[in-house]
C-alpha cells in the first residue's frame, strides 16, 4: 500500500462512518502499551508508534498514535511482530495473542473445522514493558525449544506434561523471567488436531510466551492442496510464517512443509510465494546486530540423498539471508539429532557457514519403548539420543549457547535410564551415555570397545577416554548404531510379549558416537572406563562405566 494510502486509511479510524464505526469488515486498529495488563485500551494508556504488523505479505508501521491498518483479504491471518522490549497479552489459552485470522466466507469443510466465518472488526493489539530489573540475567535472553512433542493419545499428552513441562517448569521457567519464551519445531501433535486444547493446557503451565511451527503431522489431511492445509493449525496458534523480536534476538518462524495430496511422497520441504513476499519486506527491516533465528520443521539439509527439500527454495531462502552475520536455523522432523553446518556446496554464501540444529525429539521415538518406574517410555530415538529438549541461551552481537536437557533430568548428574539399566549408572549422563562390555577374558584380542554417544556432539567435537587414572586417549567417531540401543532392539526381538505400547525404534548410525578400544592385559579384576568431551558451549562434560577382566575358566 502507497505510503499517502496508509496514512489515509489510519487517519479514517478517527472519522465518524470511517472502518472503525462501519459494519464493513475492518483489519485495522492501535497498538498500544497496557498499563494495567487488563488487555484493554484505557484513558491514558499510549500508542507505540513504529510496531510493524503484517497480513503474512504485507507490512506496515504504526504512525506516532499506534494506529495501523492492514487490508482485508480473505484467509489471511493478520499478526504484529512483536517489538523488543515488549510482552505480548496472553489469550484464554495461555498463547501470546499477538494475530488474528480474516475469514469471511466459509472455507472448505474440513475434519477439524478449520477456520470458522466470524466478523472482522477492529483490533488493538496490547503490549506490556518488560521490567528489566526483574529478568533473571538482563541482556540474555533463554529459549527453550522442543521438536515433535507428537501426541497421538491423551496418554501422551500426559507423558509430555510429566516428562517435558514438569523438567523444564522446574529448572528455568518462572514469573520473573518475561523475556523468556518457547518454541515448538512441528510436529505438535500426530494427525489428530483435536488433542490441541489438551496439550496447550499442558504447554500453559511453563508460565511463558509459546510460538509453534508447523508440521507435517498438523496438516487438515483432508484438505484440498497445500493452501488449505494448515486451516486448522492456524485457528488455534495463528499465523504459520511471522516474525518475533526481542533486543538479543529476531525470530522468524516459517512453515516450510508443502502439501501435496495424493503424490508419494505427500508433502516435501518448501516454501510459498507469500512466505517470500513477507521475507522481502520483513528482512531489509530486521536489525543486524542480533542473532537471527529461522526456525522451520523439516530440515534445509538432505541426508541420504533423499530430495526432501526443493533446491530452488533453499538457494532463494539462503540469498535472502546471507547479509546477516549471526544466523541460527532450527530444525526438527528427523527424531534424531545433529548439528550441520552450510556452506557454498549448498547454496549459502554468507561470511560464516550456516549452523543448522536439527534439535532432538521431546517425545523421542514418538513415545515408544519400556515404561520406567515413573510409568514413562523411555523413548530414546533411533540415533541414541534420549528424549528431552534443547536451551538457546542468546547474548548481545549474536552470541549463543545451545545444550541439550534429557527428559526426566532430575540434576545434572544423571538421566532416567534406559530399560535393563540402574538408574544411578554414571555411564548416562546430560551430556552422553556409554556403552561398554561387562567382562572380557584377559589376554584376548582387543576387539571389544567402549562407545560414547555425545548427545550434542559435531564432526569436529573432541571426545577422550582413559583406563583406571591412566593417560587420556584420543576415540575414534564411528557413524554406527549406538550398540545401547541395539541392545534394546534384541531384547525386544527376544520378547514373547510386547514390552511396552510400542517397541524401541531400530538403531539407525548416529552423527554423534565414538569408540575407544578396551586393553584385556591390564590386571584381572574391575577396572573404570572415564570419558570426557569438549563440548563447544558447555566445555568439558564426564561419564564413566566399568569392565572387568577375567581368566577363561572363571
Amino acid at each position: 500500500m502507497p505510503r499517502s494510502l496508509l496514512l489515509f486509511a489510519v487517519l479514517l479510524l478517527d472519522v465518524p462512518g470511517g472502518p472503525a464505526h462501519a459494519s464493513a469488515p475492518c483489519n485495522s486498529g492501535t497498538v498500544f502499551e497496557d498499563l494495567d495488563a487488563d488487555g484493554v485500551r484505557d484513558q491514558g494508556e499510549p500508542g507505540i508508534a513504529g510496531a510493524r504488523l503484517s497480513d503474512g505479505v504485507q507490512l506496515v508501521v504504526t504512525d506516532a498514535d499506534g494506529r495501523y491498518a492492514l487490508p482485508v483479504v480473505d484467509g489471511r491471518s493478520s499478526f504484529l511482530i512483536k517489538p523488543a522490549g515488549y510482552e505480548a497479552a496472553r489469550r484464554d489459552n495461555g498463547l501470546p495473542d499477538y494475530w488474528r485470522n480474516v475469514r469471511t466466507v466459509p472455507g472448505p469443510a474440513l475434519k477439524y473445522g478449520g477456520i470458522p466465518v466470524e466478523p472482522v472488526a477492529c483490533r488493538d493489539f496490547a503490549l506490556g514493558r518488560i521490567d528489566v530489573n526483574v529478568l533473571r540475567n538482563p541482556g540474555e535472553l533463554r529459549v527453550a525449544l522442543f521438536a515433535d512433542p507428537q501426541v497421538k493419545s491423551v496418554a501422551d499428552v500426559g507423558y509430555y506434561a510429566r516428562d517435558i513441562i514438569d523438567s523444564l517448569r522446574e529448572r528455568y521457567i518462572s514469573e520473573g523471567a518475561p523475556a523468556e519464551f518457547g518454541i515448538t519445531l512441528g510436529d505438535v501433535v500426530d494427525d489428530d488436531l483435536s488433542l490441541y486444547p489438551a496439550l496447550n493446557a499442558v504447554t500453559a503451565t511453563a508460565v511463558t510466551p509459546w510460538l509453534h511451527a508447523p508440521g507435517n503431522h498438523d496438516l487438515d489431511l483432508d484438505a484440498g492442496g497445500d493452501a488449505e492445509s494448515l486451516l486448522t493449525f492456524r485457528n488455534t496458534y495463528g499465523p504459520d510464517t511471522f516474525a518475533w523480536e526481542e533486543q538479543e534476538a529476531n525470530v522468524i518462524v516459517l512453515d516450510d512443509v508443502v502439501y501435496r495430496p495424493g503424490r508419494k511422497p505427500a508433502y516435501i520441504g518448501g516454501l510459498r510465494e507469500d512466505q517470500f513476499a513477507f521475507l522481502e519486506a520483513y528482512l531489509p527491516t530486521a536489525p543486524k546486530d542480533r542473532l537471527l533465528v529461522v526456525a522451520v520443521h523439516i530440515p534445509l539439509f538432505e541426508a541420504s540423498g533423499r530430495d526432501s527439500f526443493r533446491d530452488a527454495d533453499r538457494e532463494r531462502l539462503f540469498a535472502l539471508l546471507d547479509d546477516f552475520p549471526h544466523v541460527l536455523l532450527l530444525s526438527g522432523h528427523s527424531h534424531t539429532q545433529r548439528h550441520v553446518f552450510h556452506g557454498a556446496d549448498n547454496g549459502w554464501h554468507g561470511a560464516q557457514p550456516l549452523h543448522e540444529y536439527n534439535v532432538g525429539a521431546a517425545s523421542g521415538a514418538f513415545w515408544s519403548g519400556v515404561e520406567g518406574e515413573d510409568g514413562i517410555p523411555d523413548a530414546t530415538m533411533a540415533d541414541g539420543t534420549p528424549n528431552g529438549y534443547a536451551l538457546l541461551t542468546v547474548r548481545g552481537g549474536g552470541d549463543y549457547d545451545l545444550a541439550w536437557h534429557p527428559a526426566g533430568l532430575a540434576d545434572d548428574d544423571a538421566i532416567r535410564p534406559v530399560a535393563a539399566r540402574p538408574a544411578n549408572d554414571p555411564a548416562m549422563t546430560r551430556a552422553m551415555a556409554l556403552h561398554a562390555p561387562r567382562v572380557l577374558r584377559h589376554g584376548a584380542y582387543p576387539a571389544a570397545a567402549v562407545y560414547a554417544n555425545v548427545f550434542m556432539g559435531m564432526v569436529d567435537t573432541r571426545v577422550e577416554y582413559r583406563i583406571d587414572d591412566g593417560p587420556w586417549q584420543a576415540m575414534e567417531r564411528s557413524l554406527r548404531p549406538d550398540p545401547r540401543l541395539l541392545a534394546e532392539n534384541a531384547r525386544d526381538d527376544a520378547a514373547t510379549a510386547l514390552r511396552g505400547y510400542d517397541r524401541a525404534p531400530e538403531a539407525q548410525p548416529s552423527t554423534h558416537l565414538w569408540r575407544g578400544a578396551l586393553p584385556t592385559d591390564l590386571a584381572i579384576g574391575e577396572h573404570r572406563v572415564e570419558v570426557r568431551a569438549f563440548d563447544r558451549w558447555q566445555g568439558e562434560q564426564r561419564a564413566s562405566t566399568r569392565y572387568r577382566l577375567a581368566e577363561a575358566n572363571e
